[in-house]
């Protein structure tokens, strides 16, 4: 996409440390954005459908819905995206396709969610393949974004775990207020975040919907986004199953990948 020259100061990969060296920023300060103009539908179409995807991913297109997703986010080309716990970087790429090469997205991890993702990072991101994305690992309560810098967020199945704690001590646990804290600094007014994640029963506490079968009620994520000073923007019923009750685990392989799930849709007031 973009020469590597090109690339922005790109943060830390940690070692788990949980310490960095300096805010991800964009090359000049960012101006107050008003009101996104219109989405371009031919521009994620053909992100979607574009043949120098990374092998495998177009597999996964029928349980992520990733047209209507990047349309319910509203982002287009010049915007500087965030994918938060992008693990592989599946929707990494399919935003960096669609912000183009004067927009930017940031692949950010913490490391456990690195170590998850394996191999695939390298794979996807090897020999400059998509050079408007920066990589970022840290851990979410230490987010190094430069303030006011972000365009739009995205947490695809992955809200839940910043209420995950580990027995096993695998993930250190996380705080979720000062996590969003440091997210919400770093958005531009107006800026969008969508989250899609696995629906929980209703007044489930996360603590043990999130422990046991990796769900969250959907009214506590929108008071948490709420509680951060984000504004609920509406709401997508794409990813609902009613015939999911809400009390398998979600790699249950009766419902994996069909779990009942929740699109809501937050903006930053201007």
């Amino acid at each position: 996409m973009r020469p590597s020259s090109w690339i922005l100061v790109l943060a830390v990969a940690l070692a788990g440390c949980g310490k960095h060296e300096s805010t991800v920023a964009p090359k000049t300060a960012p101006a107050a954005s008003a009101q996104a103009p219109n989405v371009d539908p031919g521009a994620i179409e053909s992100s979607v459908h574009s043949p120098d995807r990374l092998a495998g991913d177009a597999d996964e297109d029928s349980w992520r819905h990733p047209a209507e997703v990047l349309t319910f986010l509203q982002v287009h080309s010049g915007e500087r995206v965030l994918d938060y716990f992008s693990a592989g970087g599946y929707f990494t790429e399919l935003l960096a396709r669609v912000v183009g090469p004067d927009g930017q997205v940031i692949a950010y991890n913490n490391p456990a969610y690195l170590k998850f993702a394996a191999d695939k990072p390298a794979q996807r991101y090897a020999n400059q393949r998509l050079s408007n994305v920066a990589q970022l690992t840290t851990p979410p309560e230490e987010l190094p974004l430069q303030a006011n810098s972000i365009d739009a967020a995205l947490f695809f199945l992955a809200y839940h775990d910043l209420h995950w704690v580990a027995k096993n001590g695998e993930w250190a646990p996380t705080d979720p207020a000062k996590s969003l804290s440091q997210l919400v600094a770093g958005l531009k007014p107006g800026a969008m975040v969508v989250v899609v994640d696995h629906a929980a029963s209703a007044g489930s506490d996360p603590a043990q919907s999130v422990d046991a079968m990796h769900r969250i009620d959907p009214a506590v994520v929108r008071r948490e986004f709420e509680a951060a000073g984000l504004v609920f923007d509406g709401e997508n019923d794409l990813f609902r199953n009613p015939a999911d009750d809400h009390t398998k685990p979600v790699f249950d392989e009766a419902i994996r990948h069909h779990t009942d799930q929740f699109m809501f849709r937050f903006r930053k007031p201007t």
